[in-house]
């Protein structure tokens, strides 16, 4: 493969960009508007076995350098949202299905009605910061995390990526345990736990009080989980949180991530951002002689002092 093309755990890519869990991604339609911009790949909404209403507004609000959300994992239940992964799937990219639940058997319950209604591969939500129950509530012990992985990889014979959480005290302990569970890569990382107040109102602004942070301010946290999971497992890393420009791409890729999510920058730069970051990995490539992308996949390892 040359040029933009990437693989993941079997997966082939056309560029390394990948639209993120969350966004864009309630209905068919929008995912399909998101590949026809350019996207590599499409992460649908996060899908359980049943319907669920999330928080009720305020859900989200805007801070400097970034976003807060507590949506609550909104979500039709995943018999209903089966059609959403068809219509998807016209564009002609991977589908990745995003599933979460409470516990091992439901999760991989999902993954599998998922993966039957034409998903590519699965991205086990081990990370959500703002639902009781769900997503880092049960992601952030390695034990969890190798269990879920193994109940899930038993029941889907497509990859298995575990999106881990940074809401911990080591994520390279969580990443080890998706690999040790037979996970087929990591994304790296969800959404930092936190919060805002108005002062005027004496309250905090979401209705959930906690959120998640996303955006460019948790870009180099992001970027410092890959580099430490690359050094920790052999699995293919994505790395996602604060990407909107191919500079912000180059980062992860050197830090070990094969490929890229981005989310909140399609708010402030439209559905054209992966065109545009791919342009600027292109360029990039060029003027310093890269003939690939997994050329580039963990370049800062490989310096010396």
């Amino acid at each position: 493969m040359t040029g933009l093309e990437v693989e993941i755990a079997g997966m082939r890519l056309r560029n390394p960009t990948i639209l993120a869990s969350g966004v864009l991604d309630e209905t068919g339609k929008s995912m399909l508007k998101v590949a026809n911009a350019g996207a590599g790949a499409l992460v649908s909404k996060s899908v359980g076995l049943y319907e669920r209403q999330g928080h009720p507004n305020p859900c989200v609000a805007e801070v400097e350098c970034g976003l807060l959300n507590a949506m609550g994992l909104p979500n039709p239940g995943v018999e209903a949202y089966a059609a959403e992964i068809a219509e998807a799937k016209k564009g002609e990219v991977p589908v990745i299905g995003s599933a979460f639940g409470v516990d091992a058997d439901e999760i991989a319950e999902v993954a599998a009605l998922l993966c039957a209604a034409g998903a590519d591969a699965i991205e086990l939500n081990l990370s959500c910061p703002h639902a009781e129950g769900y997503g880092a509530e049960i992601g952030s012990d390695p034990d969890n995390v190798r269990h879920i992985c193994e109940s899930t990889k038993a029941k889907v014979s497509r990859p298995v990526l575990a999106k881990l959480t940074p809401n911990t005290s080591s994520i390279t302990e969580l990443a080890i345990a998706a690999q040790d569970g037979g996970a087929d890569g990591v994304v790296a990382i969800n959404t930092l736990k936190a919060m805002s107040i108005c002062p005027e109102l004496r309250m905090p602004v979401l209705s959930n009080r906690v959120g998640g942070l996303s955006g460019p301010a948790v870009r180099s946290v992001g970027v410092r989980c890959v580099f430490e999971i690359f050094e920790a497992v052999d699995i293919p890393i994505i790395g996602v949180g604060g990407v909107s420009t191919a500079r912000d791409a180059l980062e992860y890729l050197m830090a070990g991530a094969r490929a890229v999510q981005i989310g909140t920058a399609i708010r402030s730069r439209g559905t054209d951002v992966f065109a545009e970051v791919c342009s600027g990995l292109t360029e990039f490539m060029s003027k310093n002689d890269y003939r690939s992308i997994q050329e580039m996949v963990g370049g800062a390892h490989h310096v010396t002092a």
